[in-house]
């Protein structure tokens, strides 16, 4: 494994796909993200997986443990989410994206994985979650 040396704020203010993962390593995963205007991660939880957030441009709304509380973060901005907590991000702005780069630990994509759009994550989010499905049938059958 090969260490990681670029300008963090290049890769995040010049990437265009919803999803990008840069660099995976055996405890941490780099990812790029630009959410287009008015979209959203959508609700989430990762119960093993600690998140960073650092928003490079644009301003994001952080709703946390399903609505019970909301932080508002910017251009520079970090944010933490611990693991085991919900928690969605939301692009404020209806017309400007919002690029920020979160840093996922352990990793929680496949390396390499591109996401172009939202839908695309989401398409492949509820594949993994069929193969998971049918992963538990053939251990629960033996």
């Amino acid at each position: 494994m090969k260490p990681f040396v670029r300008s963090i704020e290049n890769e995040t203010i010049n990437n265009t796909f919803f999803r990008k993962v840069l660099y995976t390593g055996k405890y941490e995963q780099l990812v790029v993200m630009c959410v287009q205007g008015g979209d959203e991660l959508g609700n989430e939880v990762h119960p093993a997986v600690d998140q960073f957030f650092r928003i490079e441009q644009g301003e994001a709304k952080f709703v946390f443990d399903n609505g019970k509380e909301e932080s508002i973060a910017k251009n520079g901005d970090a944010v933490i989410i611990p693991a085991g907590t919900y928690h969605n991000v939301i692009n404020n702005s209806k017309s400007e994206v919002l690029k920020m780069y979160t840093i996922y630990s352990p990793p929680n994509h496949p390396d390499g994985r591109v996401q172009k759009t939202k839908a695309e994550a989401d398409e492949a989010e509820e594949e993994e979650k069929a193969q998971e499905a049918r992963k538990s049938k053939k251990i629960k059958k033996k």
